[in-house]
């Protein structure tokens, strides 16, 4: 199997965008497969690449991967801290919000949204004045 896979991953680097094409494989390769499959793709890269561009290659797509996680991260703080706003605002000015309505909430994941009933939530007295389509 592991000489199958040199010559694919030597065929793939060859190419004139051959690096870009090499990262795609390897990523479907850490996606699907298990311990064997990272151990056997390491070797076969550092067979055909060398150890240096294999290390470079493996380091950009960690980096790639941090950054993701990082924006995927900042994204996601975002969208709970404005849904942890509202419900702040709302119980600061009396209104109650029952389980389905915090839920609602707190598993929103557009911005425009959120930021609407943040928005609505300031002047609020009830809660059907900020989720008007979920407490009619």
């Amino acid at each position: 199997m592991l000489l199958e896979w040199e010559g694919l991953f030597a065929q793939v680097q060859a190419d004139a965008e051959g690096a870009e094409h090499l990262v795609v494989v390897i990523r479907y390769l850490l996606w699907v497969g298990g311990e064997p499959v990272h151990e056997a793709a390491g070797q076969v890269l550092h067979s055909v690449l060398g150890r240096r561009r294999t290390e470079e290659l493996m380091r950009s797509y960690g980096e790639q991967l941090i950054e993701r996680g990082l924006q995927q991260g900042r994204q996601e703080g975002l969208l709970q801290g404005r849904a942890e706003a509202i419900l702040r605002i709302l119980t600061v000015r009396g209104v109650q919000v029952d389980e389905a309505a915090r839920q609602r909430i707190l598993s929103c994941s557009d911005v425009a949204t959120l930021d609407r009933w943040l928005e609505l939530s300031l002047k609020a007295t009830t809660l059907s004045e900020v989720l008007d389509d979920l407490t009619q």
